[in-house]
This record gives structure tokens, C-alpha cells and sequence, in this order.
């Protein structure tokens, strides 16, 4: 996640794209979709599986990276640079509930 005052460019992480393996297919909500945190918000189809995406917190989507209907190969060449959704954030105070990289990284291992 990217957070810039409000706003949180919402991706996956390097270590969730190589579990997935080559991604097909990216399905992402409408512009104005209102989520909460933890509530799935779309698909990502690899040729392993299929997987929902779930808000890591709650807000409004303001922006779809488009990009990623016509190219969802994407996701695998640069897992961070390939946002999937920008939230306008309604609530600052869940980012506290948030893991840092050291805390992912101890637990995916």
C-alpha cells in the first residue's frame, strides 16, 4: 500500500503474486464503490487459481488501474508498481491495525 494524506494506492504484495503464479484475469470494482476493511472488493484469476482481494481498510474507490483489464500480466512484472485500486481512506485510524514489511515478512515465512 501506497498512502499519500488520504489516499492508498491498495496492491498486492510480490509474495501473493508468486503463490498466484501467472496472473490471467484482474475483475476491480466500479469507481465510487464504497468498502470496509477486510470486505472483498475483487477477483484475481492465475492459472493456479482463483482468489478474492479483500480492503485492507475502509473508503471510497477514486481510481481503477485500467491497465490491468488489458494486461493483467502486469501484476507479475511489477507487483508493486501495479496498483489495483486508489481508496480515498475513511478511516485513519485503522492504518494502525496494519502489518509493516518486517511483520508480513516474518509472517509469510
Amino acid at each position: 500500500m501506497d498512502l499519500s494524506g488520504d489516499r492508498a494506492k491498495i496492491g498486492i504484495t510480490d509474495y501473493a503474486q508468486q503463490q498466484l503464479g501467472d496472473v490471467v484475469y484482474v475483475e476491480l470494482p466500479e469507481v465510487g464503490t464504497r468498502l470496509t476493511a477486510g470486505q472483498s472488493f475483487g477477483m484475481i484469476e492465475s492459472v493456479k487459481a482463483v482468489s478474492e482481494i479483500y480492503a485492507p481498510m475502509s473508503g471510497e474507490v477514486v481510481e481503477v488501474n485500467s491497465t490491468l483489464k488489458g494486461k493483467p500480466e502486469v501484476v507479475n512484472q511489477d507487483p508493486y508498481g501495479s496498483w489495483l485500486i486508489v481508496l480515498k481512506l475513511s478511516n485513519l485510524g485503522e492504518l494502525a491495525t496494519l502489518l509493516d514489511a518486517t511483520q508480513y515478512a516474518d509472517l509469510v515465512k
